[in-house]
């Protein structure tokens, strides 16, 4: 529930800001998150973690597909889409494989503790090229 109440908002903000910021925010989210799942095992512990997931993706699905939009010809934009989803999942089954072995070997913390690091490469990444690109309402990466 807490990604559908955050979708409006995010994209009404990422309408008027650098959308990379936006990204950048999402995925500080993400690995608070999953600090959180990793570090309290408590029942409200694990109801804010999912409640940061929840705004995560909220924040950050409807951003990726304006991504899409933003960095594509018009004239290809549904293989774009196409290829955006496929590399989507082959990414996510290659994620949940390592997630799933992590988990039955080392157990949830190494799980979560493995997706904040993946997560905060790919926000140091991000920082990089926004602070390198022009900025704008709709800047791409």
């Amino acid at each position: 529930m807490t990604s559908v109440k955050a979708a409006a908002p995010a994209g009404s903000l990422s309408d008027r800001t650098d959308r990379r910021w936006l990204l950048i925010l999402g995925l500080a989210i993400l690995i608070a998150a999953d600090l959180v799942l990793a570090f309290v095992a408590t029942v409200p512990g694990v109801l804010i973690g999912v409640a940061l997931l929840g705004l995560h993706m909220g924040l950050t699905q409807g951003l990726l597909a304006a991504l899409v939009v933003d960095t594509t010809p018009s004239h290809m934009r549904g293989t774009a889409f196409g290829l955006f989803n496929l590399a989507s999942g082959v990414t996510l089954l290659a994620a949940s494989v390592v997630a799933g072995l992590l988990w039955s070997r080392m157990g949830p913390e190494a799980t979560f503790l493995a997706g904040a690091l993946f997560a905060l490469l790919a926000t140091a990444g991000l920082v990089l090229m926004a602070s390198r690109g022009p900025s704008g309402g709709t800047a791409a990466l």
